[in-house]
C-alpha cells in the first residue's frame, strides 16, 4: 500500500473518532525547497518539457511598468507571445484527457468558443516568510473534526504543502496567500439566457488574510475577513456586507453581516453560507462557491484522487487588466476567447461528495487546484441526478511587486439555466493595491464601518 493510500486510510478510520492528524515527517519535509518547491509544488518540470521547472517565479516587473504613475496596472511580461495550440469542438476528443468536465461542455455548446494554449509559466513567488512558515507548517500543522477544523499553530505559509488528503487540498485553497490585505474595485457581469451582458454590481471591496499577520490581529483562530461596499446600482449605493472565516467552523461558523443604508443598521446574515445564491453575482452562484470553494467543510467528503496535467486559465493580465468591460471580455455564452490565456500546469484534483444526511444543491464537485497557486484552478459541480450543473474558473495573474498570485477573477457558468457570469473583474475606476495600510481592528468592526461615512 503507498504513502497516500496509507495516510487517506488512517484518516477516514480516523474520522469516526472525529480526528485526523496528518503532518508529514521531518525527512519528508526535507523535499521542500529541494525536489520540492517551498510551497509543496514538484521542482521539476514534465518529461516532454511543455511544463518547465520552477526556477523562482516571477518576482521582477517587467519594462515599463510604472506603479507610482498607474498604481495597480499590472503590464503583461507575456503580451508578444503566441499560442502554441487552439483547441475547439474539433478537436476536442484529442486532449480531452487534459481538460475539465465544464471545459468540454463549452466547447460542445459553442462552436465559436476556443481555447488558445500559451508556453507554461511558472510565474508564482511568494515573500520567504511564507516560504518559511510553510516548511514548519509541513511538520506541525493538523486538521481535526474530519479534517472539517484547522489546529490555530498553522500560521503564516501553505498549511499542508506536502497534503495528503483532500481536506489538506481544500485548506490550502481556502488558507491561499494573496497579500495580507487587498484592495481593488469590483465589477460583477451576468449574462442572460438569451446572451445579454448586464452589470449586476458595482463594488469597493477590501480583504484580508489575518492567518499570514503575525501582529495587529487578536484571535488567532480567524484566518478570512471580507468587506464590500456597493457603489452601484444606485438603489443598492452605500449598502455594505462582510464576513470572518475561522479555523474551526464547526465552533466558529461565518459570522456575516449588512448594512442597509435606507434602515442606517446593521444585521447579522447567517445565510451567507453554503448552497444560499449570492445577490452580488445576481443569483449566478452560492456563497460556498466564491473563489472556487469559500466556508465550511463540513457538507461534503473531499477525496484526494491525486494530480494530473491539465489546461487551465493562467497568467491572465491581459483579462485583468485589459478586458473589463461587457463589451470586451464577454460573448453571448462565454467569454471572449480572445481574453483569455490557458497554459498547462500540474493540478490536484479533489473529489468532493455530499455527507449522507446533509443538504446541498450539489451532490458532487470536483476542484482542480494549481500546484503552485493553490487559489487557482477550476470546479465541476453536479446535481442530485448526477448531471453537470455549472463550471467554474479563476484567473490568475502573478503580482510580481507584491510576491502574491491573484486569483479573485472568476467565472461562474450555469448549463441548466444557460446564463454566466464574470465576477470581481476591475470596474470603472480600475484599481489594484497589494501595499495597502492595514486598518486597526476597531476600525474594521460593522459598527464602524457602517458609521464611517463611506458610501
Amino acid at each position: 500500500m503507498n504513502v497516500l493510500k496509507a495516510v487517506t486510510l488512517a484518516c477516514t478510520l480516523a474520522v469516526s473518532s472525529y480526528s485526523c492528524f496528518a503532518a508529514v515527517s521531518a525527512d519528508e519535509a526535507k523535499a521542500l525547497g529541494t525536489t520540492l518547491t517551498p510551497v509543496g509544488a514538484i521542482m521539476a518540470g514534465n518529461a516532454d518539457g511543455t511544463i518547465p521547472a520552477w526556477t523562482g517565479g516571477l518576482t521582477k516587473p517587467p519594462a515599463g511598468y510604472t506603479p507610482k504613475l498607474a498604481p495597480g496596472a499590472y503590464i503583461d511580461p507575456f503580451k508578444d507571445e503566441k499560442p502554441v495550440l487552439r483547441i475547439d469542438g474539433k478537436n476536442v476528443a484529442q486532449y480531452a484527457d487534459k481538460l475539465s468536465a465544464g471545459t468540454k461542455e463549452l466547447l460542445k455548446r459553442n462552436p465559436d468558443y476556443y481555447l488558445d494554449i500559451y508556453p507554461t509559466h511558472r510565474t508564482a513567488a511568494y515573500p520567504d516568510a511564507v516560504y518559511a512558515a510553510s516548511k514548519r507548517n509541513a511538520t506541525e500543522c493538523k486538521s481535526s473534526q474530519g479534517g472539517v477544523a484547522l489546529d490555530t499553530a498553522c500560521r503564516g505559509g501553505v498549511p499542508f504543502p506536502i497534503p495528503k488528503t483532500g481536506d489538506e487540498v481544500m485548506w490550502n485553497l481556502l488558507t491561499a496567500y494573496v497579500a495580507p490585505a487587498r484592495a481593488h474595485d469590483a465589477r460583477s457581469y451576468i449574462v442572460d439566457t438569451s446572451g445579454h451582458p448586464y452589470v449586476a454590481n458595482e463594488l469597493d471591496s477590501y480583504t484580508e488574510k489575518p492567518f499570514y499577520m503575525t501582529e495587529g490581529r487578536s484571535n488567532p483562530e480567524k484566518f478570512n475577513q471580507l468587506y464590500i461596499v456597493t457603489q452601484n446600482p444606485a438603489r443598492q449605493r452605500g449598502a455594505m456586507l462582510g464576513y470572518s472565516d475561522y479555523l474551526n467552523p464547526v465552533k466558529d461558523p461565518r459570522q456575516a453581516w449588512q448594512f442597509d443604508p435606507g434602515q442606517r443598521r446593521v444585521k447579522m446574515a447567517p445565510t451567507f453560507a453554503y448552497d444560499t445564491p449570492s445577490a452580488q453575482t445576481g443569483g449566478t452562484s452560492f456563497f460556498d462557491e466564491a473563489f472556487l470553494f469559500s466556508g465550511a467543510m463540513d457538507r461534503f467528503d473531499f477525496k484526494l484522487i491525486g494530480k494530473k496535467e491539465m489546461y487551465i486559465p493562467y497568467d491572465n493580465y491581459k483579462l485583468g487588466m485589459q478586458c473589463v468591460g461587457e463589451n470586451q471580455a464577454l460573448k453571448a455564452h462565454t467569454l471572449d476567447p480572445a481574453c483569455e490565456r490557458w497554459e498547462l500546469h500540474r493540478v490536484w484534483v479533489v473529489e468532493a461528495t455530499l455527507k449522507s444526511g446533509m443538504r446541498h444543491a450539489y451532490s458532487k464537485r470536483v476542484f482542480y487546484v494549481d500546484e503552485d497557486a493553490p487559489a487557482t484552478g477550476m470546479e465541476d459541480t453536479y446535481d442530485g441526478g448526477g448531471n453537470l450543473y455549472k463550471a467554474l474558473f479563476t484567473y490568475e495573474f502573478q503580482v510580481y511587486d507584491a510576491y502574491t498570485p491573484y486569483a479573485a477573477i472568476f467565472s461562474v457558468f450555469d448549463f441548466t439555466k444557460g446564463n454566466y457570469s464574470l465576477q470581481s473583474i476591475l470596474g470603472p475606476t480600475g484599481y489594484y493595491n497589494f501595499h495597502i495600510k492595514v486598518p486597526g481592528e476597531r476600525e474594521l468592526t460593522p459598527e464602524a464601518l457602517a458609521g464611517s461615512g463611506n458610501d
